[in-house]
């Protein structure tokens, strides 16, 4: 679909709204759009095609999504969320970060699912793999699993490929692929 959307806009000669409008100016449905159906959102998929939704909250569209739904909602203290935003200021460039919206948060209270999560959660570039180095649960502001991994070099491959594990989900194992000639913002690689 992303491809699909991207043919059409060029063949009409638009710009994507994400290229044409300041994040302020996104409309709800746009912001919407953008986490779940944009060059950098996608469900990641089982075995059967059934899917979650993911997005690289680390590329710079989605995080000025993000940072536009914060804006738009009443302020709460949370302090596990900023340690996120922190994380994500403070790590911009050198991380990846894909954002999963879990079936079932408390899934993450399972010390096995856990496990499970930090051991068999892996993004592949080319024939290279790399481990998950952390994740963010979900919290009360911020319903979304965010889970870490370092950035590669973009020579190693064409795509980034994300193999995952759900917690909480009917089918745990889960595939996600995000090519990099689709990922570009405003001129420049963003992922």
């Amino acid at each position: 679909m992303t491809a699909l959307l991207a043919l059409v806009l060029a063949l009409s000669g638009r710009a994507p709204f994400w290229e044409a409008k300041a994040p302020a100016q996104w409309t709800d449905e746009e912001l919407k759009e953008l986490l779940t159906n944009s060059p950098w959102a996608q469900p990641a998929v089982d075995a059967l095609g059934a899917g979650i939704p993911v997005y690289l909250a680390s590329a710079r569209p989605l995080r000025e999504a993000e940072l536009e739904l914060a804006r738009r909602q009443p302020p709460v203290d949370d302090s596990d969320a900023q340690e996120y935003r922190d994380f994500l200021r403070d790590n911009q460039g050198q991380q990846i970060v894909l954002a999963v919206a879990l079936p079932d948060p408390k899934s993450l209270h399972d010390p096995a699912e856990l496990k499970h999560l930090e051991d068999e959660c892996v993004l592949k570039v080319g024939r290279k793999r790399y481990q998950m180095t952390g994740h963010f649960p979900p919290t009360p502001s911020d319903p979304i699993l965010r889970l870490a991994f370092p950035r590669p070099a973009i020579t190693d491959g064409k795509s980034l490929v994300f193999d995952l594990y759900v917690p909480g989900a009917s089918s745990h194992y889960r595939s996600a692929e995000f090519r990099f000639k689709d990922l570009t913002y405003r001129g420049a690689l963003e992922m």
